[in-house]
């Protein structure tokens, strides 16, 4: 069975205390059995080191078989940020964008975060938030986003956190075009109460390595009860179509 990681980082700046290389990923994504993951930075674009697009392609480019990309941005420089988008998917070949509300304080449903989606849905690539227990960031914080763009394929990384699950599935139960991604969340059940509710077709298998250890992440979701039918398309399939990239892709 494939394994797809739909959250993963890469990132370096001793002086922030981020030693995440992808050569540190590697090794625990051959330890758990994932075939490939999609990487991120920890910090947003434009800021302080523009640097990090080349950091990241540069990863996915020295391991192409293994990583795809998104790009981290911040909706509070919106020009910049919509050129930046533009260019790392048509240019670079990065598969989303990567939102994060708690770095840069603005609530999902702000016209410029909406803004940036609808510019990320237009070049037909997938939004990935940071979704949990702090300010900003609750799935039902999110929903009002997932309700102004419906054309946009959203996802809720780590599904709500610990606190906030019920939430992330009621918001993927009224919103469709909501995905739930099962990282750094503690409850396999809450893996099977998802597929449950929302079918198993929008159910994202992620582990939020290296941080995490994939491993653990993958053992969490063969937890869950889900049927083996149910486990492919959780931990590989959704990710494959939602990505545009077909079974044959290496």
């Amino acid at each position: 069975m494939e394994i797809l990681d739909a959250h993963t980082h890469v990132d370096e700046s001793p002086t922030l205390g981020w030693l995440d290389p992808p050569e540190a990923l590697i090794p625990l994504l051959d330890e758990a059995g994932i075939s490939r993951a999609v990487i991120m930075a920890y910090s947003d674009l434009p800021g302080p080191r523009p640097e990090t697009l080349d950091y990241v392609a540069a990863a996915v480019a020295r391991y192409p078989d293994r990583l795809w990309a998104l790009i981290r941005l911040t909706p509070r420089h919106p020009e910049e940020a919509k050129r930046l988008l533009v260019h790392a998917v048509r240019e670079r070949g990065f598969v989303g964008l990567k939102l994060h509300p708690v770095s840069f304080a603005l609530p999902p449903g702000h016209p410029l975060v909406v803004d940036l989606i609808r510019t990320a849905a237009g070049l037909g690539v997938p939004v990935l938030f940071h979704s949990g227990d702090d300010g900003q960031s609750t799935p039902l914080e999110i929903a009002p986003a997932a309700a102004a763009c419906p054309e946009a394929a959203i996802i809720l990384g780590h599904m709500g956190g610990y606190f906030h699950t019920a939430d992330a599935i009621a918001v993927a139960r009224a919103h469709p075009n909501v995905y739930l991604e099962t990282s750094a969340m503690p409850y396999p059940q809450r893996i099977r109460d998802a597929v449950r509710a929302i079918g198993p077709e929008r159910v994202l298998f992620g582990s939020d390595g290296p941080g995490c250890q994939p491993a653990l992440e993958v053992d969490k979701v063969r937890r869950a009860g889900l049927s083996e039918a149910e486990q492919v398309l959780v931990f590989g399939r959704n990710l494959r179509r939602l990505l545009g990239r077909s079974d044959k892709t290496p």
